[in-house]
């Protein structure tokens, strides 16, 4: 059987990004790896369903499907299965029934069965239904705009900013900007904009590394009545320096000063010292702290936390624990999460002893137990592979009432998969619906990954579709390393056909995964095949999409 030359991806040696607290649980972090996208996101629904050429490529879509059922429940399983619903019945979390169900069948339906489908569902249409459907399908932004169209024609349903603003969200994730703006007009007709509408867009812009149309669309606030203030410009240096662009912000800050149409408070110095921080810059942290003293003002539990957050970034543990002892005798209490950051960086350096000391000192202080801390503590557990004491820590936090949550099945999953302990990791998974925390995206694409990156793309696909029945949606990563397992194991018309889905989805593909799945047609000598999915795929980046 051909396989490709060489691996086309790398899932489980790539660090992961930081969640709240500094705690490493961010999914897509296992995928750093794979280059940013390059390729343009226009798509249109017609031209998308046809990628790969419904009249090349129809037959083998089913013959592919029914492949992948059959190897699927034929082949026999290397991992321990608990038996029954491992995710449990009903809906997920937060998620009502008929949200669940319109869902399922935007997400499952060709495009032009959409519109039939949902009017033979008979679902009452409400302005929090449609919300609701819109903030589930932010991963899949030409989906939502398809349900979109077809609410705006059902008896019930009435515009609000709520549902304008999540459809923004996942218009924005596919880069869509003239048609964010097109929405934008249409809540100004209706009296329905705000800051938020606008903020929301910024943030978007800055996300796709669009910094000059990010302050743009700031600074058009004021041409729509909206009149910006010191708060605004905090936020727009607080996104910015979170979106990577901590340089532009810092641009800002000088400009704002050089004007002197504001001046910096306490929040200004705070949010540009997080993001120089997370950049590891250690001296234009300490520049920024020093400019604050330099203008008066005194620095509260935030500022000091940023301080301790950076040095633990820059694993400088033992600098970040002077700041915690000058903090506390300046007479400021560290806050928990103070504490937090301080046992994850400890913990990150393998300092467990110490990271528990912390932990012992936050409990005497008098705060009660909360999810960040302790999922700090359990992810200190897990660098030292003392999983059994994390499992305790896990089960401390429930005779105390604050969790488990998600994150922190996320924090030990993370940690066994890194350890090469999958069938734990999958037992933990099976888990998790039946503890009463349902997995969340970030989970799904952990295990996705997980098998992919160890050649079972069968338990891969198994845990694809517990996930399609919960109405999860599955984001780029996902897709980019279920299409790359399939390509390394040679199962090309199935690769294929999940390349069209995620087009069908309106997923921005990464140039990269498009590269490993024309090279996999090509090895495979499926030439012909790798030509029409290049000549289509250039047609549909040429053609603007249209809403």
């Amino acid at each position: 059987m051909h396989r490709l030359a060489r691996p086309v991806y790398t899932l489980l040696n790539s660090s992961m990004r930081s969640g709240p607290c500094g705690l490493a649980t961010d999914a897509q972090g296992l995928f750093n790896g794979m280059p940013p996208p390059k390729l343009p996101s226009h798509a249109l629904f017609g031209h998308a369903c046809q990628v790969l050429g419904r009249t090349h490529v129809s037959q083998f879509c089913t013959v592919a499907r029914q492949s992948t059922d059959e190897r699927a429940s034929a082949e026999p399983l290397r991992f321990t299965v608990t038996p029954g619903d491992a995710f449990g019945d009903g809906p997920p979390v937060g998620m009502s029934e008929a949200a669940k169900m319109v869902c399922r069948i935007v997400s499952t339906q060709p495009e032009p069965k959409i519109a039939s489908t949902l009017d033979a569902l008979g679902v009452a249409v409400s302005p929090e239904l449609v919300a609701e459907v819109l903030k589930n399908l932010s991963n899949a932004g030409m989906l939502a705009l398809a349900f979109f169209r077809w609410a705006e024609r059902q008896e019930g349903f009435s515009y609000t900013a709520e549902g304008f603003h999540n459809l923004i969200e996942a218009l924005g994730k596919i880069k869509q900007f003239r048609l964010v703006w097109s929405l934008v007009e249409t809540m100004r007709c209706r009296g329905l904009l705000s800051k938020d509408t606008f903020k929301l867009i910024v943030r978007r812009y800055a996300r796709a590394r669009k910094v000059k149309e990010a302050v743009e669309t700031f600074e058009k606030m004021s041409i729509f009545g909206l009149k910006t203030e010191l708060s605004d410009y905090n936020w727009l240096i607080d996104t910015l320096s979170k979106s990577k662009q901590v340089k532009k912000a810092q641009a800002i800050y000088k400009e704002m000063k050089r004007k002197g149409k504001f001046v910096p408070d306490l929040k200004t110095y705070t949010v540009l010292m997080e993001g120089w921080g997370h950049e590891k810059d250690l001296l234009m942290v300490k520049t920024m702290y020093q400019e604050m003293i330099d203008a008066g003002i005194r620095p509260d539990v935030v500022a000091y936390g940023m301080l301790i957050s950076a040095f633990c970034k820059s694993g400088k543990c033992d600098e970040a624990i002077k700041v915690f002892y000058e903090m506390e005798a300046s007479g400021c209490m560290p806050s928990p999460h103070v504490y937090c950051m301080l046992i994850n960086g400890l913990g990150s350096e393998e300092r467990l002893d110490e990271a528990l000391k912390y932990f012992e000192h936050y409990k005497k202080s008098g705060f009660p137990m909360e999810v960040p801390t302790c999922n700090a503590v359990v992810g200190a557990y897990c660098r030292a592979s003392k999983f059994q004491h994390a499992f305790k820590m896990v089960d401390e936090m429930r005779k105390c009432k604050v969790g488990p949550n998600s994150r922190t099945y996320d924090v030990i999953l993370h940690y066994l998969i890194k350890s090469q302990k999958f069938e734990e990791a999958y037992n933990i998974f099976q888990r998790m619906g039946i503890d009463g925390c349902e997995p969340q995206l970030n989970t799904y694409t952990m295990m996705v990954g997980m098998f992919c990156s160890n050649g079972r793309v069968d338990m891969a696909l198994k845990v694809w579709k517990q996930m399609g029945e919960k109405g999860v949606l599955p984001c780029m990563h996902m897709f980019s390393a279920l299409i790359n397992g399939l390509c390394f194991e040679n199962r090309l018309e199935e690769a294929c056909v999940y390349f069209q889905e995620m087009l069908d989805k309106g997923i921005r593909p990464p140039g990269q995964l498009f590269s490993n799945l024309k090279e996999a047609l090509v090895q495979g000598g499926r030439i012909s095949l790798a030509q029409e999915v290049a000549l289509k795929l250039d047609a549909i980046r040429k053609t603007p999409f249209r809403g």
